[in-house]
């Protein structure tokens, strides 16, 4: 699980919009962008190529 204080001092690397735990996923909360992020191993990857739409 993701810390709250960690997610709240992310941002999507793409359009640097604030992100949300959403179904195992860390999401991009602006709906244009609307870019979906794995966690590996407890880890998030803020990678752009690495994002699902």
């Amino acid at each position: 699980m993701i810390d709250k204080e960690l997610l709240d001092i992310l941002a999507c690397p793409s359009c640097k919009s604030a992100v949300r735990l959403e179904n195992e996923k860390i999401v991009c909360a602006n709906p244009k962008c609307g870019l979906k992020y794995p966690i590996k191993d407890g880890i998030p990857v803020m990678l752009i190529d690495e994002a699902e739409k």
